[in-house]
């Protein structure tokens, strides 16, 4: 089914970051693309992230840096307090920005995923609709649609996240690829929280669990809940109502400002609520078949830079499917073997995290402490700060999306 010269008509089945990402490459190499997304609307709100690395590089690129700048936030200190509200410890977070050469910025996930999308204009973007059914023939794959209708495409590129229809229609069910990191999340977007600390990440906490805030624009603020799995007394709730309770359940004996933002979380209408994992698949591609962003090779929600990540593998497919013209086989292995080894890293180290967000004994607690007054200290920081802070990949260099 590839159309006259190279172009080629690709569905891609998620509208978060990546899939925008990709479909904003493809389009500028003329290629025909259609989004499906699941949800009604374009989500937003959920939480807040550092973005930073190649993603910065690439939306620089793509000319979207501006209008990024224009919601971003620029945190300039963290914060740990205790009990009573005072400052156990932290770290001035421009040394993060620092160690990334002064090219990082704190947004909301949803306005990354807004300009993005915004950057795409006009086009097929189908909202309330998600593929449901996969049929690959070889020359082309047939997707059955949530709406009871069919498509016939070129590619397929499931971007739909940790949880990827796409991944279990093609490759096989979750549980099979999933790596659960012992941990679950939970952020709401509230208004009117009477606590505001412009540009400081406050974050209060002990063993197994903690809870922080940020202070949002418009009278907005967000507020984080990260705990160990075995708090949960039913394991994982389903639905708002018990997603309420267990938070109240986990936290409720918590004090500062606690009770304050569990009153909030019980009066939300909305809330993000998952639980922290890895997916490790044996491959990403198969027949005309691909996977981008979480889907593929998730590191968690706490590595803190998978928007970025997905916005580096959306520009290596869209690059290889441009440079390979219509041997998709070619072009798919190749961006397998160029960002396999990357994202292998990224998920070794994110594993580390877990034992700063939620950590395990009271001496844990308390190294996590001294380290974070460490990295504080120019010198410190400079040297861990600007490892972790450094992406060990060169972005290849592809003609037709540099015109």
């Amino acid at each position: 089914m590839v159309y006259g010269g190279d172009m080629m008509r690709i569905a891609i089945n998620g509208c978060g970051i990546a899939g925008p990402a990709l479909a904003f490459w493809l389009r500028k190499a003329g290629h025909d693309v259609v989004l499906f997304e699941q949800a009604p609307a374009l989500r937003t709100g959920g939480y807040v992230i550092d973005f930073w690395g190649l993603g910065y590089d690439l939306v620089e690129k793509m000319g979207l840096l501006p209008q990024l700048k224009e919601r971003a936030y620029f945190t300039k200190e963290m914060r740990i307090v205790d009990d009573n509200g005072r400052r156990v410890t932290g770290m001035n977070t421009e040394a993060l920005a620092a160690a990334a050469g002064d090219r990082m910025m704190t947004i909301a996930r949803g306005d990354l995923a807004a300009v993005l999308f915004d950057a795409l204009g006009d086009g097929d973007h189908r909202f309330g609709v998600s593929v449901t059914q996969v049929d690959d023939r070889g020359d082309d794959v047939v997707i059955g649609l949530s709406d009871g209708s069919e498509e016939r495409v070129d590619l397929l590129v499931g971007a739909d996240g940790l949880h990827s229809k796409v991944r279990e229609l093609v490759f096989g069910a979750e549980s099979k690829w999933e790596r659960p990191m012992g941990c679950h999340v939970a952020a709401v977007e509230v208004d009117g929280y009477p606590q505001r600390d412009d540009d400081v990440y406050v974050l209060h906490g002990g063993v197994r669990r903690q809870v922080a805030r940020a202070t949002l624009r418009d009278g907005k603020s967000i507020l984080l809940f990260i705990l160990r799995s075995d708090l949960l007394p039913d394991g994982e709730p389903v639905g708002l109502d018990a997603q309420r309770a267990a938070l109240q359940h986990a936290f409720g004996d918590m004090q500062w400002e606690v009770p304050d933002m569990l009153r909030h979380v019980q009066e939300a209408q909305t809330l993000y609520f998952d639980r922290v994992s890895q997916i490790h698949l044996d491959r990403w591609t198969t027949g005309r078949v691909a996977l981008l962003g979480d889907a593929a090779a998730c590191a968690s929600l706490l590595a803190g830079e998978g928007s970025g990540l997905a916005i580096t593998e959306a520009f290596v497919l869209a690059g290889e499917l441009t440079a390979h013209g219509d041997d998709v086989q070619a072009a798919l292995a190749t961006y397998e073997r160029r960002l396999r080894p990357f994202l292998k890293d990224k998920q070794k180290g994110a594993t580390g995290f877990v034992g700063f967000f939620a950590p395990a004994t009271r001496l844990h607690w308390w190294l996590r402490d001294v380290g974070v007054t460490l990295a504080g200290h120019p010198a410190v920081s400079k040297l861990f700060l600007g490892r972790f802070m450094r992406d060990e990949f060169d972005l290849p260099t592809y003609p037709a999306l540099e015109a």
